[in-house]
């Protein structure tokens, strides 16, 4: 079961997926662990240590699944305490994990300065708004002994080559904080350093979007953030730190895309244009979706096969377990593992006709759509997989309809199954 990152896994997995079906049912997520490895390695070969290496828990937030990447040499990046939550579990130290996200509660910041006051502080937490910065400032000027590193997310102001849904770098997105904010939110976390002086500020924030079809907002975003941390840095000696996000693309199989070495390949002539003296000593990333995008499989299976204007089929998996496609238009290849009950997709197997079809979600709404795909003949109780759902699948699953949980399924280098989360009860529902 080997293969680069971006060869296609199907022919050497899909007798693993078909038993994946037979033993846990349908729908499933799998996990095929040999191309989440392949992915860590390639973020690992491009920003090798001493870069800090966080992954951004939002973009399946399984405990499983974090361990596993935790393990491949990743921190955690989380949002909210249910994500930080999510990270422990995994068995991450507070230590190896930062704190971001536009909405932070109060109790979000009290969670972080309590964890400071108890010697067990996150790596850092990154401030969005003035009013944030103010609350935390709150927080942490009631709790003294507290001691947090922050940073401040700066909104770069670029246009960032991706879906509009995904830019959130772009001006007027609701993240981050214009060059003024930031300068008004570092005064909230720096005035009266009796009161606050728990807080130390240690660097910006940047993060572009998702999906980035290109480097060029990237590199411009930056190049801001690195100007705009060397000029603080001339009053702030320990104004170090630069998180440059993720957003490395995962495309179809064989689709030209920047990969994260081109990403990186940008960063060093940025920071070696500023002097020396004012250049950062910690620079981090935080990629989701390229370390579990790819990895990810959803098994499903085939309930109606009819003509509607063309051929029309309806599987048991949806938007409530992979929003994408409902959501932004997102579009995930479908194949099959069986046709007309027989084993269907593998190396060996010799194909069929494949001919163009409609793929529909069991939801009662007419946007749970799958788009058209190229598929064999087939029928009720047939099993296919769709591609690419490893990221955003799980972690912005519902149970609407009064659908439980699917199971999450890991497919190891021998084609072993790992049960890592059984499929939610019906009592677990209402």
């Amino acid at each position: 079961m080997t293969g680069g990152r971006d060869a296609d896994r199907l022919p050497a997995i899909a007798a693993a997926l078909r038993r994946v079906a037979g033993r846990f049912g349908t729908p499933a997520y799998v996990t095929d662990v040999p191309a989440l490895d392949a992915a860590a390695a390639a973020v690992r070969a491009a920003f090798p240590d001493p870069w800090l290496r966080h992954y951004s828990v939002k973009a399946n937030d399984i405990a499983a699944i974090v361990k596993l990447v935790a393990e491949r040499g990743f921190g955690a990046n989380v949002v909210s305490r249910g994500e930080w939550a999510v990270a422990r579990r995994a068995g991450l130290p507070n230590a190896r994990i930062t704190l971001e996200g536009i909405g932070k509660t109060d109790a979000d910041l009290r969670a972080a300065v309590r964890a400071a006051r108890d010697g067990k502080p996150p790596g850092w937490i990154a401030i969005e708004s003035v009013d944030e910065a103010a609350a935390l400032a709150r927080s942490a000027g009631a709790s003294p002994g507290a001691r947090l590193d922050v940073l401040f997310r700066l909104n770069p102001e670029v246009v960032p080559e991706t879906h509009r849904g995904l830019a959130v770098g772009a001006a007027g997105s609701k993240f981050g904080m214009t060059e003024t904010e930031l300068a008004s939110a570092l005064e909230a976390v720096t005035s009266g350093t009796g009161q606050h002086g728990g807080l130390r500020p240690r660097g910006i924030h940047i993060h572009v979007g998702s999906q980035l079809g290109a480097v060029d907002a990237w590199r411009d975003a930056v190049r801001r953030g690195l100007a705009l941390l060397a000029l603080l840095r001339g009053n702030l000696p320990d104004f170090d730190t630069i998180d440059l996000g993720g957003g490395f693309p995962v495309g179809p199989v064989g689709a030209p895309a920047p990969d994260p070495a081109r990403f990186a390949r940008e960063v060093a002539p940025l920071v070696e244009a500023i002097p020396a003296d004012r250049r950062p000593r910690r620079l981090a990333i935080e990629p989701g979706r390229y370390l579990v995008g790819r990895a990810g499989w959803l098994v499903a299976r085939v309930l109606h096969v009819r003509e509607r204007g063309g051929r029309q089929i309806v599987i048991d998996a949806g938007m409530t377990e992979l929003i994408r496609p409902a959501l932004y238009g997102a579009h995930h290849g479908i194949v099959a593992l069986t046709s007309l009950g027989r084993p269907f997709g593998d190396s060996a197997q010799p194909g069929r006709a494949l001919e163009p079809a409609r793929v529909e979600g069991p939801i009662c709404e007419s946007t749970d759509a799958l788009g058209e795909h190229l598929l064999p003949a087939l029928r009720r109780g047939d099993l296919v997989a769709i591609r690419d759902a490893g990221a955003y699948g799980a972690s912005l699953a519902s149970t609407y309809n009064g659908r439980p949980r699917p199971p999450q399924v890991l497919l190891a280098e021998d084609g072993g199954l790992t049960l890592a989360r059984r499929r939610g009860s019906l009592g677990s529902l209402g």
